[in-house]
Parts: structure tokens; sequence; C-alpha cells
């Protein structure tokens, strides 16, 4: 019995902890409308990740050329890019906020909506014309990775933390 009063110490601090919306280290606990647009919008990064790899591999030579495998490719990465992402981009879901290890968009991302929608409407644009080119051929599929690339990059390099 010489334990309990530590036990029941530490978990009404944890009660406490939750009931004040704190954690044990004094952050905030997120909403938990923000933490689902975080991981919503991570998961829409990693398929479009995904589908640009294939496509990638392709332009490199890693893989062999598959018109119907980029083709498809690419109509995915263009549906992705063509969804609506309002839902995703919750004012607060920052990584100022939220910390690195919950996500790495920049609180800036909110401060230049301009450029946020251009870098957006770029990435469209060239999924669209990845979408013509992947099916056409190997030397047209690697002319369409600049332009994607750079759309991607582009939003990536103003909106994300940088990789060291």
């Amino acid at each position: 019995m010489r334990f309990a009063v530590p036990v029941i110490g530490a978990l009404l601090a944890v009660g406490a902890a939750t009931m004040t919306g704190t954690t044990a280290t004094g952050q905030e606990e997120a909403d938990p409308a923000v933490t689902a647009a975080v991981k919503a919008r991570q998961a829409h990064m990693r398929l479009s990740a995904f589908n640009l790899g294939v496509l990638g591999a392709m332009a490199k030579g890693e893989i062999d050329y598959d018109a119907t495998a980029a083709e498809n490719a690419a109509k995915n990465l263009n549906a992705l890019a063509e969804m609506e992402e309002g839902a995703y981009w919750i004012p607060g879901s920052d990584m100022e906020t939220l910390g690195q290890d919950v996500t790495e968009t920049l609180a800036v991302r909110w401060e230049n909506e301009e450029k946020f929608d251009e870098d957006l409407q770029a990435m469209r644009e060239s999924s669209a014309a990845m979408v013509e080119a992947a099916s056409a051929g190997a030397d047209e599929l690697r002319a369409a990775m600049g332009p994607l690339g750079k759309a991607c990059s582009s939003c990536h390099e103003d909106f994300r933390v940088k990789d060291d």
C-alpha cells in the first residue's frame, strides 16, 4: 500500500491536465478537428508522392515505361490536385502551433493565401498536362516531369519546414 499515494497523486495530475486541456508538458492538446485535418492532408500528400514516385521512376528509367501505369498514376495525381482541400487547411494546424512532430506546415501558409493558391493552380495545371503526356511516351513523360516537379517544390519551399 505504500505506493498508493504516489499512484493516486499521478492519476489526479493526469486527470487535472486532461480536464484543463493541457498535457503534462504544458502544451495544449489539439482540437480533434485540427488533428483530423492534419492527418487528412498528410494522407493526401502520401498518395500524391506515391503516384509521383511511379512517374518519376519511369522518367529516370529506374522502372520500365508502361503507358497504362503512367496514365493511371498521372490521373490519380491530377484527381488529388483537383480535390477541394479547404477542410485540410484549418488555421492553427501549423507547425508553430502543433509542433514539428505533428506537422511540417509553416504558419506562413495562412499569411499568404494568394501564393498558396498560385502554387495549387500550378500543380493542377502541371498534373493535367502530365495526364496527356504520360500515355504518349517516355519522352513526353520526361518532358512533363519538369513543370510538375517545379509545382510541387514551389509549394514545399514556401510553406513547409526545410529538410536539413
